[in-house]
């Protein structure tokens, strides 16, 4: 499907209202899925009570980290929005903000990050394999940020668009750094960061701009997904948490 990819300055929701969500907690279930080299993969599915339907969210974490110490206070923001939710543990990762990566415990080491790539096209395929037609959002945050761009690349049938958080583009990115895949990503791509990385981030989110894809400075922001959590910025986060809401219902709705 050809999308037609709009400059934002202001994102402004037009579209269907999305299905109407209790503010109750929703129960997550463990789901493992295998990658294309056989590694096996855990993560944790958050199920929308309107089905498989609503939009589903794909959250991808940073170095070190995991799915449930990285995004445990900004799942219940998600679900309550009537999301569908799918937090993935990669195989690069380990227990930064205080939880356990079963993937790498599972295959018993952490890999470098561009080896994490397959398990982020599996949670895919299991997005597809089981029937989730609403529109897809891959989120990635720091390495994962660079893969997810990547992913709009080479899936662009199979995703609606992508959020990239701080997109890793280090000496340690190695080849599959965030900057060589800003020419070929083909969804519509909110990438943010806070100001105080913008140094190393200039040309790359004047390239993204270029292109037609909205770009997000977080004043005083933290690394990351990190940016959306007040207790890691210790500061107001809601000019950013505007910013992805606004994104996620701008293609989350009905459209061509």
């Amino acid at each position: 499907m050809t999308r037609i990819l709009l400059t934002l300055l202001v994102v402004t929701w037009v579209g269907m209202p999305w299905p109407s969500a209790a503010s109750e907690t929703v129960k997550a279930n463990e789901v493992q899925f295998t990658a294309a080299d056989g590694v096996m993969v855990y993560a944790d599915l958050y199920a929308a009570k309107s089905g498989k339907t609503a939009p589903l969210v794909m959250l991808f974490h940073q170095a070190g980290a995991n799915a449930r110490g990285e995004y445990g206070t900004i799942i219940p923001r998600l679900t309550d929005m009537g999301l569908n939710v799918l937090a993935v543990d990669q195989r690069s990762g380990g227990n930064y903000f205080g939880a356990s990566n079963r993937t790498v415990n599972a295959l018993g080491k952490s890999t470098r990050f561009c080896a994490a790539y397959p398990d982020m096209e599996a949670a895919l395929q299991y997005a597809i394999d089981n029937s989730y037609t609403g529109p897809r959002f891959a989120w990635g945050s720091s390495y994962s940020a660079a893969l997810v761009l990547k992913l709009g690349g080479d899936h662009k049938d199979d995703l609606t668009a992508v959020l990239s958080f701080s997109p890793g583009s280090g000496r340690a990115m190695g080849a599959c750094n965030a900057n060589q895949y800003l020419d070929s990503v083909a969804v519509p791509v909110l990438a943010l960061s806070p100001r105080s990385e913008m140094k190393n981030r200039k040309a790359q989110f004047a390239k993204l701009k270029e292109r037609g894809y909205q770009t997000f400075i977080a004043e005083h922001g933290a690394h990351g997904s990190s940016m959306l959590v007040e207790s890691r910025t210790h500061l107001d986060t809601s000019a950013v948490w505007d910013t992805v809401t606004g994104f996620l219902k701008l293609y989350g709705g009905t459209f061509q």
